[in-house]
């Protein structure tokens, strides 16, 4: 979204993407449909059994951003913006990220999103998450969804709902969630106690050596739902029976070479059990994706909380275009081949950036990369070798004997 080095001034590209992001003719479902390509593309190539799409929420903060008359209070007087609700698609065979196929963007004026043409009315997270499972389930990108979410959706209700449509879910749930196990009602974390933990594999834990265990049985959740919603007179919606969900728990322990606990997480799922729990549970680790997404978004390239798009719709429409550089990213992140590690290489070193031993790529180094390759061509596209040439030595003559320039 940078301006490139052509023959048109900066400020002509800046007017022409105003110009672009204000049309009411550009509409958010069809900016999306290059992602939906890209998804069904990247699924055939790298999903197995299924593809995992991670929901998530971030805020997007505009406090200082006065001219933008549409944004909303969130938690408290600083935290002025736009509620940002994304899907990622992720491979179920090693984690690499696909692209974002279906995006909303909440403002003052209600709900934006690459699903419908039109702002639709504000809905709780969840019950909006709902809606964007159903429309993904009806996308036919080729792979069936599992769709997966933090505690967030701890929700029976919402269970219930997305299993009645025929969903594949994985949700982290509360420490404290009530369920049947073995003909009595209890606790998630008592049943934890009374199950068999086996050794999954070594991870990292902030910083240090561990070990991942893992255990699972099959629990029933048969408890009333309890809706956060108001009746007509404002009084809160009471419980809600519904039909029992026989489902997996799955619990994950990281403990370190003593056998201490460093972490835990409880996860229920209704996958089929043919996949296993520890599958599931590096499936719900691979959940991260979407905060490295937001990362990407936010501060390793696109710095989207600086945009000065004075309008919600404008902002949307240019995420949509930058979630297009992301997924162009990832898919040169996960291709395969001497000729795309080769590209690989070639952009981090001209992204500048320094890099660890364990992790020499990285999609925001890719992202960068790719950037200074396009003005590299629209350079050459206006200007002759020698030309080049010239400004070079100009360049190397300017600089002092024994300063930066001969490092």
């Amino acid at each position: 979204m940078k301006s490139l080095p052509g023959e048109q001034s900066s400020l002509a590209d800046t007017q022409a993407l105003w110009r672009f992001l204000g049309n009411p003719r550009v509409k958010p479902v069809d900016l999306v449909v290059p992602l939906l390509d890209m998804a069904r593309q990247g699924i055939e190539e790298s999903c197995d059994a299924y593809a995992l799409a991670v929901h998530d929420w971030s805020r997007l903060n505009f406090r200082t951003h006065g001219s933008k008359r549409d944004r909303i209070r969130m938690t408290h007087q600083h935290d002025v913006g736009y509620d940002l609700q994304s899907t990622v698609l992720v491979s179920d065979r090693d984690g690499a990220t696909i692209c974002a196929p279906v995006q909303n963007l909440r403002t003052a004026e209600g709900l934006l999103s690459s699903r419908a043409d039109g702002v639709l009315p504000q809905q709780s997270h969840l019950d909006e998450l709902s809606e964007r499972m159903g429309w993904l389930q009806r996308q036919a990108l080729g792979c069936p969804l599992v769709h997966i979410v933090d505690r967030e959706a701890d929700s029976i209700g919402h269970l219930r709902q997305w299993s009645a449509a025929g969903h594949r879910w994985l949700v982290r749930v509360k420490a404290g969630s009530q369920v049947k196990w073995q003909d009595r009602s209890m606790a998630l974390s008592a049943v934890a106690q009374g199950l068999d933990f086996q050794p999954q594999r070594q991870v990292s834990y902030q910083g240090r050596e561990a070990v991942q265990w893992i255990a699972s049985t099959l629990v029933v959740v048969s408890r009333a739902a309890r809706p956060k919603a108001l009746d007509g007179q404002g009084k809160r919606v009471p419980p809600v029976k519904g039909e029992a969900l026989k489902v997996r728990l799955v619990v994950g322990e990281v403990r370190d070479e003593a056998g201490k606990v460093l972490a835990q997480w409880y996860l229920l799922s209704n996958v089929p059990e043919a996949v296993e729990a520890g599958e599931l549970a590096l499936w719900y680790y691979w959940r991260w994706r979407i905060e490295s997404y937001f990362k990407l978004l936010k501060g390793a390239g696109q710095q989207v909380e600086h945009w000065e798009q004075e309008s919600g719709e404008a902002i949307f429409k240019r995420l949509l275009i930058a979630s297009q550089a992301c997924a162009l990213a990832w898919r040169l992140e996960r291709a395969q081949g001497e000729s795309a590690e080769r590209t690989r290489t070639f952009l981090v070193r001209l992204s500048g950036r320094q890099m660890k031993r364990t992790r020499p790529v990285t999609a925001s180094a890719l992202l960068a990369g790719m950037y200074l390759l396009f003005v590299m061509n629209e350079t050459l596209a206006h200007y002759s070798p020698e030309e080049i040439a010239q400004f070079a030595r100009e360049a190397r003559s300017m600089r002092p004997a024994g300063g930066i320039g001969n490092v």
